[in-house]
Parts: C-alpha cells; sequence; structure tokens
C-alpha cells in the first residue's frame, strides 16, 4: 500500500514562509495530479491547490497570490510554498496524489496523513 509522506510543517511567525513536501513512501510510476488540502478543527475539508500534468495549477481564493504548488516529475514529489503567513493558515494541511504504481496500473488517489501549521497571533 502507498503511503504519502507529507514534511514541512511547522512553526513560523505571521508573515513568513514555509514550504511544504509529499512523496510516496515507494518508488511509483508518475504521479497523474497532486493537490493540498486543509482542514482547521470543527470545520471540513478545504481544497488549496492543485497541479496536474500537464503542470497547470489553480488555488483557492484565500491563497491565491500567496501560495504556490509544484510537482518534480523526477522525484515525484509535490510541494507547496506558502509565503505571507497569516494565523487564519495555521491548520493541518494534507497532500492527495493521484498515482500510477507502475506504467499498466490505472491511476489511484491517495491521502497523506496531515502535516501542522502554525501561525501565532
Amino acid at each position: 500500500q502507498v503511503q504519502l509522506m507529507e514534511s514541512g510543517g511547522g512553526l513560523v511567525q505571521p508573515g513568513g514562509s514555509l514550504i511544504l513536501s509529499c512523496a510516496a513512501s515507494q518508488t511509483i510510476f508518475s504521479i497523474n495530479a497532486g493537490g493540498w488540502y486543509r482542514q482547521a478543527p470543527g470545520k471540513e475539508r478545504e481544497w488549496v491547490a492543485s497541479v496536474v500534468s500537464g503542470g497547470s495549477t489553480n488555488y483557492a481564493d484565500s491563497v491565491n497570490g500567496r501560495f504556490a504548488i509544484s510537482r518534480d516529475s523526477d522525484k515525484n514529489t509535490v510541494g507547496l510554498k506558502m509565503n505571507s503567513l497569516k494565523p487564519d493558515d495555521a491548520v493541518v494541511y494534507y497532500c492527495t496524489l493521484d498515482i500510477r504504481k507502475t506504467m499498466t496500473s490505472r491511476k489511484q488517489t491517495y491521502w497523506g496523513e496531515g502535516t501542522r501549521v502554525t501561525v501565532p497571533t
């Protein structure tokens, strides 16, 4: 079973930056698409950003212009560069990847277990 390994969360001061990274726990053939979601306590998980195989990216209005999602096809990782962080951004971030484990396998979606970002008020 493929697991997603997230890293990069932590404590940052308001206005600061963090880079999140997401990788599969084993060698895979390709990532078709990737995305980041976030969830605050007591609230539904919300979409933050996504990148598709062609490289096109999309962002939620709340992060557009501050966050940048990236995809490294060689390393099969997806990252999220977060700039100008605010206390409202201080939640748990989850990555999701659409993965093909082998050249002939079908695409499957996997989720990470989350990484916490803390931005003090």
